[in-house]
């Protein structure tokens, strides 16, 4: 939801066909849950924990809730070491070296420390840049599950207070609070803290006729018989064991290929030349090589 100018909290989204219609403009086909789901986050001001395989759209949602919206799309991508000074904020150290450089003659260290510690020098990460923007923002934390537990304790209470205390200049608060997308590869497990602040949303690969029609939307000029032996073809090739299962992206991409190719009609043979388009380990391209899928 967002403010309207006399306060009053206005709905993003009317109902869940509201959510869908829009999302297709935009070429995300969400499902009945995934309608659902963004509709309660909206009327509710929660953040969405879409949890699920990579590859099945869950930071594609992030982006597309920002495109029918208009809200700026602010991204925190999370890694193995993600620390507060970039998830919050930072000061800019060069800067206030030449600062002080520059008032090397003045002998009052208070008044040149209080000169430093200004908005001047503070480099806004994604975190703070959300909470104190003017503007309605989408903000996506991707990959949550790569971060430490510290880390993930720090965005809980963010997500929970929507205000960010800098010893320097105080207290910021947010007057508007931006729309939560938060996606995990299901990694690790997450805090049962975060998960309760939070919607859970599964997103698993999508089903034959979904998958089929999300190839139609994103390959312009594929015949509707190739779209589906595609979409088939992949999801026999997700049911073996394979170290990566194929992404919808990199069914998107194979599906360009074959018809860059010219090909009208999928087999054993052209899939097996065209694997390395859906898969991303030797081992997986010989395993599927060597399975009686055809």
């Amino acid at each position: 939801m967002i403010s309207s100018g006399n306060g009053v909290r206005r709905p993003l989204f009317r109902s869940p066909a509201d959510v869908r219609e829009r999302l297709a403009a935009v070429n995300y086909l969400a499902d009945e849950d995934v309608a659902v789901t963004v509709y309660l986050a909206d009327r509710l001001d929660k953040p969405i924990l879409c949890e699920g395989p990579a590859g099945v759209g869950k930071t594609a949602l992030g982006r597309g809730i920002a495109a029918v919206t208009g809200h700026r799309l602010t991204r925190l991508q999370c890694y193995e070491g993600l620390d507060e000074a970039k998830v919050l904020y930072e000061w800019n150290y060069k800067k206030q070296l030449l600062r002080i450089q520059s008032d090397a003659g003045e002998r009052d260290w208070r008044r040149v420390e209080d000169d430093i510690f200004t908005e001047d020098f503070l480099l806004a990460r994604p975190l703070l840049a959300a909470i104190r923007s003017a503007e309605p923002v989408v903000l996506l934390i991707d990959e949550v599950d790569r971060v430490e537990v510290e880390t993930e304790a720090l965005l809980l209470e963010v997500l929970s207070e929507w205000q960010v205390s800098i010893p320097e200049l105080g207290t910021i608060t947010t007057t508007r609070p931006p729309f939560v997308v938060l996606t995990s590869n299901n990694t690790r497990e997450l805090s049962e803290a975060l998960k309760r602040r939070c919607l859970f949303l599964h997103m698993d690969y999508p089903d034959l006729e979904r998958e089929t029609q999300i190839v139609r939307a994103h390959v312009p000029g594929i015949d509707a018989a190739l779209a589906e032996q595609i979409a088939r073809v992949v999801r026999s090739i997700r049911t073996l064991d394979l170290k990566k299962a194929p992404s919808v992206s990199e069914t998107l991409d194979w599906a360009r290929t074959l018809l860059l190719l010219g090909i009208q009609r999928v087999d054993g043979e052209v899939t097996r030349k065209t694997l390395s388009l859906l898969l991303k380990y030797q081992q997986d391209i010989e395993k599927v090589s060597r399975s009686p899928l055809w």
